[in-house]
């Protein structure tokens, strides 16, 4: 007879400061287009309930250039308290100017965040040494621990491996939201620093997972958080080929809702709508999805569900 071959052994894991599996969560907005706090903390609390180990507030998801500091800091004491202490509430901080986003960082914390997600300063492109003096003035000024986001599409400005390494060494940045679609240099942080790096990009979910990240920040999340989440427990039980098939399953919805040349934030909201879940509008610029596309988008969700 046979002995059966032991499990493989599972990729050490880096510190996972917010949890594993996180929802860049939407902002709720009622029909006239003012904050919906009764929704967000509804959706909050579903989307715990469903899985989901962290949320990630007034990201690009969640709507972050268009809504206020009060409108930002109202949502962070919602959520807050519609989870307790289920789940780590990360709140989105960041801007293109220094002393803003630490007056953002000061008042997420005094609310009740237990992170801040900090984008690297947009549209001035600031050369690699403004960009490091920017996040350790953020770090400084604060006493939650930080998550650095990296997404150069948006930005216009990478936050270049060698920076991040050097970041590292601050105590409170501990973590990354990594969008830069460079898997290469992203190893290269991991094997050099104890950053836990966040898939951003949901097509990477398990590509960085399987190399040591620490889970993902998800705008898919929002309609699907115990798929995706399957994916990391799947993963983390030993079934590599099952955390592949989950994977492979998720990407036509992925495909509809991330790549398919509207904001993320236009089709969760559609998506969330069309379910009957907390989403309401879009504020402009962005313009909600039409017809079309939320029939698509629900068809697309209601294949994953069902397979």
């Amino acid at each position: 007879m046979t002995t059966p071959a032991p499990a493989p052994a599972p990729v050490p894991r880096t510190r996972a400061p917010f949890g594993r599996a996180l929802c860049a969560m939407v902002t709720p907005f009622t029909e006239a287009g003012t904050l919906d706090l009764d929704g967000a903390q509804r959706l909050a609390d579903r989307l715990v309930t469903e899985g989901c180990e962290g949320l990630v507030l007034s990201g690009t998801t969640g709507e972050s250039p268009t809504t206020s500091d009060d409108e930002k800091t109202a949502l962070v004491r919602a959520v807050r308290e519609a989870v307790g202490g289920r789940a780590p509430v990360v709140a989105g901080v960041g801007s293109f100017d220094t002393r803003h986003t630490v007056e953002l960082a000061l008042a997420a914390e005094k609310a009740g965040a237990d992170g801040l997600l900090v984008v690297t300063p947009y549209y001035s492109r600031p050369p690699q040494d403004a960009v490091e003096a920017h996040f350790l003035d953020v770090a400084d000024a604060c006493g939650l621990p930080l998550a650095l986001y990296d997404i150069p599409g948006r930005t216009g400005t990478r936050i270049e491996p060698e920076t991040m390494i050097r970041l590292a060494r601050h105590p409170r940045i501990v973590a990354v939201k990594d969008c830069a679609y460079d898997l290469l240099g992203t190893q290269k942080v991991l094997a050099r620093t104890d950053l836990a790096y966040y898939a951003g990009c949901e097509e990477h979910v398990l590509a960085l997972y399987a190399v040591g990240g620490a889970g993902y920040v998800s705008t898919v999340a929002n309609v699907v958080p115990r798929r995706l989440r399957a994916i990391l427990d799947a993963f983390d039980a030993g079934d590599t080929a099952g955390a592949a098939r989950l994977q492979r399953l998720a990407v036509p919805l992925i495909e509809l809702m991330m790549a398919s040349g509207l904001p993320g934030t236009v089709t969760a909201k559609a998506l969330l709508g069309a379910l009957g879940l907390p989403s309401g509008p879009v504020r402009a610029p962005l313009r909600p999805a039409g017809r079309e596309t939320a029939d698509g988008l629900l068809a697309a969700y209601e294949r994953l569900v069902a397979g």
